[in-house]
């Protein structure tokens, strides 16, 4: 399998319905907006977006089943698992408010072969494959240098469906507050992933996920140099509804930081 190859026509297919996503926004009105839980939105946009995706992906890689977020499709007994969110950050968009993106990861098992993240309001494209470096807008990147949490500013995401570990939530902030550069709270884990694969933050934690959020940033993020783990310090970060990330200056103390108050 040629992952370059690949990775290249999954980003042709993001930027196409990036396009998508961007000509239909002016059409959402708040009485077509559904909720499908508490705090937790979808549009016509994210479904007419992960319908092109899966036809468009269908095509690339026949073989391949699917995790999406909409639902439009779920298989996933196959050797091969696409994980899509075709509009991450649903509340930013219904709001006008960037950032959003459509998030694509392939799997193999338990393994991310490459990952694509197009944030759609800036037309950036993060994207990576398995040892093939990772990228914007075709330029290398790499995560920061940043060696003291003292120095490090901090992404994360609030609870918005699981309020069960909200005070100890709490408690992260009031640390990280006087011990770090700031905490910033963007609306989309995989744009924080991805901008922390690029050195504009140098952390993020959050819990409460889902693959779909995670899968494409995270491959992104480890071959750009950065660590990941869950809030036990073990390797369920995708599947586990929990993740700790950082650059390899700042992991050790930042993940030990984070897992203390909020490992279950």
């Amino acid at each position: 399998m040629n992952l370059e190859k690949l990775c290249a026509e999954v980003r042709e297919l993001s930027a196409e319905t990036a396009e998508f996503i961007r000509r239909e926004a002016p059409k959402v009105a708040s009485d077509t907006i559904v909720s499908k839980s508490l705090h937790n939105f979808v549009t016509h946009v994210d479904k007419g977006s992960e319908e092109r995706l899966i036809a468009g992906l269908s095509k690339i890689l026949p073989e391949a089943g699917f995790i999406a977020e909409e639902g439009t499709r779920h298989d996933t007994n196959r050797q091969y698992t696409w994980v899509i969110d075709p509009l991450d950050g649903t509340t930013n968009f219904i709001h006008g408010l960037p950032p959003y993106a459509i998030s694509i990861a392939l799997m193999e098992g338990n393994n991310v072969l490459l990952g694509v993240v197009h944030e759609i309001t800036s037309d950036e494209c993060f994207w990576a494959w398995d040892k093939g470096k990772a990228w914007y807008n075709g330029k290398e990147i790499h995560v920061s240098a940043t060696s003291h949490l003292k120095d490090a500013l901090i992404a994360t995401g609030f609870p918005y469906t699981d309020y069960e570990r909200v005070s100890p939530f709490m408690k992260t902030l009031e640390y990280l507050f006087n011990n770090s550069h700031g905490v910033r709270r963007l609306g989309s884990a995989a744009i924080d992933i991805a901008y922390l694969a690029c050195g504009r933050f140098d952390g993020f934690y959050e819990y409460g996920l889902s693959p779909w959020d995670v899968a494409a940033a995270v491959k992104i993020l480890t071959e750009a140099g950065g660590r990941v783990c869950d809030f036990k310090k073990g390797n369920n970060y995708i599947f586990g509804r929990e993740i700790i990330a950082a650059n390899a200056g700042i992991f050790d103390e930042f993940s030990t930081v984070i897992s203390d108050m909020l490992r279950e």
